[in-house]
Parts: structure tokens; C-alpha cells; sequence
């Protein structure tokens, strides 16, 4: 999709000449499809640097993580470890986007693979065990992303897909749809996701699902970090009250979900949706209930991925730790 830059700087003038001495800004915000993840932290980000003097406007865009490569974009949302392959070109990317950088991380996506809870399949160990008796969630053609969340929760055992008996779905939903209408034992499902109550539900009769626990050894969290480098193993204790760790505690995935620009995009600018964002907690969970997880204190982890100047700039007034 074209972006028609020319516009966005004439309505720039204009909002100049109109506030005098104020210096107006319209940035662009990919923000994914509507009612996507993406879609629901853009509209919150771009309701906060609204509200501090900068015209952000959203487009619903899919695929959009090269058009912030070349500029196209000012800035959008991802994933931690995608963004990690766009930039060398690696894993779901087959060119490098090396003019990606980072404005800092939103909150963590938890995660982890699921199976019905009478399979048994406490740990990663038991998976290995079932491995070729098991249907898998494969190929996400819609979401390419996914398969090497699962490759690394694989490789956290020593397995591949090749182990199982494999079948294709679309996309994320679409597997965990499959689990709940039986036809995969495996797939990726994120924590108190509604795609993933649901399945659980239909599964009462099984016991429901259940996360399948990763190894959290320091050779089984290389083996992972192979697949996903800005990815975590998180314990999680067993709780009644959440789908997939009723019957026993699990470690499960953690990945960063972070705001990304480009290193052309103005450092003043980024400076200031930083600061946006980092200052204004309440605000954003008004609009979206996740940034209950936000934590500005942790919004630049250690990362291959460089952080804008302007970003480092906002860490390095507010105390912020860069790299920690």
C-alpha cells in the first residue's frame, strides 16, 4: 500500500502555520488489521500521542514491517522475534530490513504449546515420548510467524515438526480452533486467549487443555532461543482460574511486543511518542485492557535489534535501564 508522504507534509504546514509557535507533527502508525493486537495497541498509542500534541493517524495495514523499513510507515507493532528476522532477513524473511530500530516494549505475549489435559502431556519430556502418535498444528500460511514459536518450543525437547504427524492450518486461530474440534493433539496457544477458552471448553469431557511445560534447563532455554532469541521460558504456578494451568504449573513463552520505527524517523519525534507512551499508563489501559502489563521502568530489554536515538534519549532522561 502506498503511503502519500506528500499529503501527510502539506497537512504538516498547515498545522504549523494554524498553531503558531507549536510545532505540529502527523505521523503514521500501522496498527494491523481492526481487532487485531496490532490494530488494538495502535489505536491506544495513537490516542496517547494525540493527547500530547502530535497528529497520529492509524493505518490498518497487514504485512507492513518492510514499509517501516523503507519509511512508507513511521512506526507499527510487533512481535519481538519477527522483528528480529526482518532485520536480518532470516527465520519468516527471506530480505533484510536493516533500517528497522525500536521504540521499546509495549508488554510480553505469553504463550505456549496446548493439548488436551488427558494426553497427558505434563512436560515437554512427555511430549517427546508421544511425539509420533501426535498431530501437530503446522505450516500457519497467514501467520508465519507462528510455526517458529512452536520450532523452538520443539527444539526445547530435542524435536521437530518432522516428529509429528503434521496439519496445515491458516493461521493462529484457525489451530487453536483445530484443537477444540479435535483434529490436532498440539498447538500454540496464547494465555487467556478467547480462541483458546473456547477450544478448552469444548474439550471438557478430555479435562480440558493444558499447557505443555517447557524445559527450563540452560540447555533446553538455548535450544529455544535458537528458534527465538527475544523470547523467555516463564514459570507459571498451577491457578484453578486460568485455562491451560488448572491441573499443574507450566513454563511457558514470553515475548516482547514491542513499538518499532525506522532510522530515518526524526529523532525529536521519537523522543516524543516515547515519552507519549512511557508517561501515560492510565491512559492507554483505558483503550486497551493489556497495557495493564505495560511497566515503562521496562521498555527497553536487551535487544539485537538497535533502539532509535530518540528512544535512548527519552531512557537515558527518565532513568529508564537500556539493555538490562
Amino acid at each position: 500500500m502506498n503511503i502519500n508522504k506528500t499529503n501527510l507534509v502539506a497537512a504538516a504546514v498547515l498545522g504549523f502555520g494554524l498553531a503558531g509557535a507549536a510545532q505540529a507533527q502527523v505521523v503514521t502508525i500501522a496498527s494491523g488489521a481492526q481487532g487485531s493486537l496490532a490494530y488494538n495497541t495502535g489505536q491506544a498509542v495513537a490516542k496517547v500521542a494525540n493527547d500530547a500534541g502530535i497528529t497520529a493517524r492509524t493505518q490498518p495495514l497487514v504485512g507492513y514491517l518492510p514499509l517501516i523499513n523503507a519509511g512508507e510507515v513511521d512506526f507499527g507493532f510487533s512481535n519481538l522475534v519477527e522483528i528480529g528476522y526482518a532485520v536480518s532477513g532470516t527465520g519468516n524473511y527471506t530480505r533484510e530490513n536493516p533500517n528497522i530500530q525500536l521504540v521499546g516494549t509495549m508488554f510480553n505475549l505469553r504463550t505456549g504449546l496446548m493439548a488436551p489435559c488427558d494426553l497427558g502431556l505434563e512436560t515437554v519430556a512427555d511430549l517427546k515420548e508421544q511425539a509420533g502418535d501426535l498431530r501437530i498444528a503446522s505450516e500457519y500460511t497467514s501467520s508465519t510467524i507462528i510455526p517458529f514459536y512452536i520450532m523452538g518450543g520443539l527444539a526445547n525437547a530435542g524435536l521437530t515438526y518432522d516428529d509429528f504427524q503434521q496439519v496445515p492450518v491458516p493461521n493462529f486461530v484457525a489451530g487453536m480452533n483445530a484443537l477444540g474440534d479435535d483434529l490436532v493433539d498440539v498447538a500454540l496457544v496464547s494465555l487467556n486467549s478467547g480462541a483458546g477458552q473456547q477450544a478448552s471448553v469444548k474439550l471438557k469431557n478430555r479435562g480440558g487443555l493444558c499447557y505443555v511445560s517447557l524445559d527450563n534447563s540452560p540447555e533446553g532455554e538455548k535450544a529455544f532461543k535458537d528458534f527465538l532469541p527475544a523470547g523467555a521460558i516463564l514459570p507459571m504456578e498451577q491457578n484453578d482460574n486460568i485455562n491451560g494451568l488448572q491441573d499443574h504449573a507450566a513454563n511457558i513463552m514470553s515475548i516482547p511486543w514491542v513499538m518499532m520505527t525506522n532510522g530515518d524517523a526524526s529523532e525529536d519525534l521519537v523522543y516524543e511518542v516515547t515519552k507519549s507512551v512511557a508517561e501515560n499508563k492510565d491512559a492507554l489501559v483505558a483503550s486497551f485492557g493489556a497495557f495493564n502489563a505495560f511497566d515503562a521502568q521496562a521498555m527497553a530489554p536487551a535487544s539485537e535489534v538497535t533502539y532509535h536515538a530518540g528512544a535512548l534519549r527519552y531512557y537515558e532522561e527518565a532513568g529508564i535501564p537500556v539493555g538490562e
